[in-house]
């Protein structure tokens, strides 16, 4: 146990302290780490609440917000995104986590975005593109009278530049590619991934409309156009292509679905430009240059005698919407035009993690009808308190600067500080630090190996399970161990029904109940919501295509679907032998715990050892 002088006591886990010394605290020259949690949080506080000095407050009124954002920090009931604990308050300054660039059909516009890519990489930051507005193969190209190579072959080129900066000594780079369904080089890009190792820096998302999604349901053809003349280029039979896309998700993961009709509905500012993207994850649609700047509240620390905090929920809710407008004010960015944009709409994105834990807490199972029920009624609060906050924040800061030709204008008189106040991103290294489920995910496992340089350690046990097995007698290593071989307890006769029925695991959980979460979370947030609609090894390509026509009724603005053991990253695995590539086997190749599968991305559970951007 880690103390703060200001605010108590800080509880962290050995996994914990592990992830926070080995990518968070601060290091000297020679690689020494020089700060302890507490100090970190104390620094991220006091960078932050620094900002506010810029809106009148004096040096008393400072002193108390960074000791209000100290607290909810150390108390683990709150935390910002890996960026920001790692450099606010340093040199660095870089605070956001992901950015979606433009893309242009001209080689200038190529190359510069490339560069542009990799000046953020090089930041610690992952990257969004849409390559729908380039050419497709084979089209002329007017100045050399040659023919071009695709928007597939620059996806490629944009992939071995990701690998190349990594190779250079920059955190491993994620990526997320778009393209529309009309583009004349679809096939080629839902494909794409196919082949082993190909394109592994980048996640795919193919983006869809009202009209495809309902051609598909009844066999209708529909144009392909040509970005760069606007002719039509070729029919495309929509139900054969949304087959093609869930055959490729079943065996690879990819492509997801974005709903980019529905996102550009909710787009706050229509007259900045139209979203074409989202960040690596999806969750987090975004205009040229924008920036993920997000936060994650910790429900498991809500749940008192079996019920909600609302209260508590409420004073976190305002002073997280108040520290990540700070943030934007904070941060030093990569690019002047992502600073530009960034402080222009003044994008938040409040979201969640613990969501299953505090399901636990309150005695309900992710499966059932409830557990979709709380969380739409625990989003729909922090929503209505984001927004509550945001506009007190602009009576005193005033409104974004695009709040006046804004869509929220529109709808309503009332001035708001930021442009969006919810998302709900995958919470990886956060949650592990905070020792709770990522995001809304349901468990990866109630028991699982973790294995280092070849020894294996004693099994982990979720706690709230060890608990109440040992209230009743249960408990016991050998139980444990033969529990860890899959993660679930639903084999276990000796365990009571009721406990089954509660601590189930991802893949005891029906598509559909993924999907029904993902949308109770979706209706009353800004942006896009992280999920996995995870799935067992022998569902079939007719168990994804339901996943995505689900999704799309019942208003999600993405869908991504896993399939157990579908690729040679393997994810979502219990460790196992581990032979062969770890990371094909599940197993993590710094610590050897298990690596779970998160909206695209792919973090380890006890060492925070990740494959994406933080």
């Amino acid at each position: 146990m880690l103390r703060s002088k200001r605010a108590g006591p800080m509880q962290l886990t050995a996994n914990a302290l592990e992830v926070l010394e080995r990518r968070y605290l601060l290091r000297d020259d020679s690689g020494r780490v020089i700060e302890t949690p507490p100090q970190m949080v104390r620094r991220v506080a006091r960078a932050l609440a620094a900002v506010e000095r810029r809106y009148g407050a004096g040096r008393a009124e400072i002193a108390r917000i960074a000791e209000r954002f100290e607290r909810w920090m150390v108390e683990l009931e709150f935390l910002p995104n890996s960026p920001t604990l790692m450099n606010a308050g340093t040199p660095v300054g870089q605070l956001a986590a992901c950015f979606v660039l433009p893309l242009e059909d001209s080689m200038e516009s190529i190359y510069g975005t490339l560069r542009d890519a990799a000046l953020i990489q090089k930041s610690g930051g992952g990257t969004g593109f849409s390559f729908s507005r380039l050419r497709p193969r084979g089209d002329l190209i007017s100045t050399t009278k040659g023919a071009s190579s695709g928007p597939v072959s620059f996806i490629q080129l944009y992939d071995y530049s990701t690998e190349i900066n990594r190779l250079g000594g920059t955190r491993k780079g994620a990526n997320m590619a778009v393209m529309r369904y009309d583009h004349p080089d679809i096939l080629e890009f839902v494909r794409s991934k196919r082949r082993s190792g190909a394109l592994h820096n980048f996640n795919m998302s193919l983006a869809v409309d009202g009209a495809f999604m309902r051609r598909a349901e009844r066999g209708a053809s529909y144009p392909l156009v040509n970005p760069h003349t606007g002719r039509r280029a070729g029919r495309l039979d929509a139900a054969e292509l949304l087959q093609q896309i869930c055959e490729l998700a079943w065996e690879t993961g990819d492509p997801g679905l974005l709903f980019l009709d529905r996102i550009n509905a909710a787009n706050p500012t229509p007259q900045v430009g139209p979203i074409e993207a989202t960040n690596p994850c999806g969750e987090q649609p975004l205009l040229p240059y924008e920036a993920c700047n997000l936060g994650s509240i910790n429900l498991a620390r809500f749940a008192a005698g079996g019920r909600i905090d609302w209260r508590r929920l409420g004073a976190v809710v305002e002073d997280a919407v108040r520290l990540l407008d700070d943030v934007i004010d904070a941060s030093r960015y990569p690019l002047p035009a992502t600073r530009a944009i960034a402080r222009a709409n003044r994008k938040i994105g409040l979201g969640v993690m613990g969501f299953a834990d505090l399901l636990l807490e309150l005695g309900i199972s992710y499966r059932s009808p409830r557990a979709v029920q709380v969380g739409r009624r625990v989003m729909r609060f922090i929503g209505q308190r984001g927004w509550a906050a945001s506009a007190a924040l602009a009576t005193r800061r005033g409104p974004f600067p695009n709040w006046g030709q804004s869509a929220l204008r529109r709808r309503s008189r009332r001035p708001v500080r930021n442009a969006t106040v919810t998302t709900v991103a995958p919470t990886g290294t956060l949650s592990l630090i905070a020792n709770v489920g990522s995001g809304i995910e349901p468990l990866y496992a109630v028991s699982y190996f973790r294995t280092i340089l070849g020894a294996r350690r004693p099994v982990e046990v979720h706690p709230l399970f060890q608990a109440r097995l040992k209230a009743l007698g249960l408990d016991s290593p050998e139980l444990f161990e033969r529990i860890a071989v899959t993660g679930s307890i639903q084999g276990f006769s000796e365990i009571p029904a009721p406990l089954r029925e509660l601590f189930v695991t991802a893949h005891d959980i029906a598509p559909e109940q993924h999907v029904r979460i993902q949308a109770a979370f979706q209706k009353h947030t800004d942006n896009g919501v992280s999920k996995t609609v995870n799935l067992r090894h022998d569902a079939t390509v007719e168990d994804v295509r339901t996943a995505y026509l689900l999704a799309w009724k019942l208003g999600c603005k993405g869908v991504t679907v896993y399939r157990d053991r579908s690729k040679a990253a393997q994810v979502l695995q219990s460790a196992r032998s581990g032979q062969g590539d770890p990371v094909a086997a599940g197993i993590c190749p710094e610590c050897g715990g298990p690596i779970e599968h998160d909206s695209s991305c792919q973090h380890c559970l006890t060492c925070g050892w990740t494959l994406c951007s933080p």
